[in-house]
């Protein structure tokens, strides 16, 4: 039986809950763990590292036999921070999912898989992130699906890199239209990161709501 470990993060755990309803045919092979915490996962087989926000070194990467991650870019396009948000506001509705070996470089490690991930266009934050959780473990189920049985490639390409982002990317611009800036309010976290303008140094927020009862 193999040992498999998914490391979350308490202060980014919105993937927990697909996680945890996390179904696999074959799940006698496995052995599954949560853990919140990179120092208490030692020689495991296989280590999911999803939504964690902490920097892992070669000093927790070499204790398990293979580190893994889901990155929603087409590496290594893309690597960095908020990939799915950047894309979005680029106007991007395919974006491609990739799980590759996590290594101390910067989302630099092989690709074991890649799925395209098709958006609607009219999806809010929520929206986006639950395609985001289900779509992150059909990748993880697709893999351990076929494991060890599976092939790895190195990246191939020209790498960009999206930044964090700050306070001032979740600013409107009060002289374009909301449809110039759709893209701008799906991407909008109304709880931890709304919108915001300012006029003549007065600051607003602005939280947006999909109409359930509408189209």
């Amino acid at each position: 039986m193999l040992n498999i470990t998914f490391l979350l993060d308490k202060t980014n755990n919105w993937i927990e809950k697909y996680v945890k309803e996390f179904t696999l045919n074959n799940k006698n092979k496995f052995n599954f763990n949560i853990s919140f915490n990179h120092n208490e996962v030692k020689k495991q087989d296989i280590v999911f590292i999803l939504g964690y926000t902490k920097i892992l070194d070669n000093n927790f990467l070499n204790v398990n036999k293979l580190n893994l991650v889901v990155h929603e870019s087409a590496l290594p396009y893309g690597k960095g921070f908020s990939p799915i948000q950047w894309q979005i506001l680029e106007g991007k509705n395919e974006i491609i999912f990739t799980l590759f070996e996590a290594v101390e470089n910067l989302d630099s490690g092989d690709i074991f898989l890649q799925k395209k991930v098709l958006f609607s266009g009219y999806e809010l934050f929520d929206e986006i992130r639950k395609i985001q959780g289900m779509n992150t473990m059909e990748l993880v189920k697709e893999f351990l699906d076929i494991y060890p049985e599976i092939e790895r490639k190195p990246q191939i390409g020209n790498e960009t890199i999206f930044p964090k982002r700050k306070d001032e990317d979740d600013m409107l611009d009060i002289n374009k239209t909301i449809k110039e800036q759709f893209n701008h309010l799906r991407i909008a976290n109304n709880d931890e990161y709304p919108l915001w303008f300012e006029i003549d140094g007065n600051k607003y927020i602005v939280k947006i709501y999909k109409d359930e009862n509408g189209k």
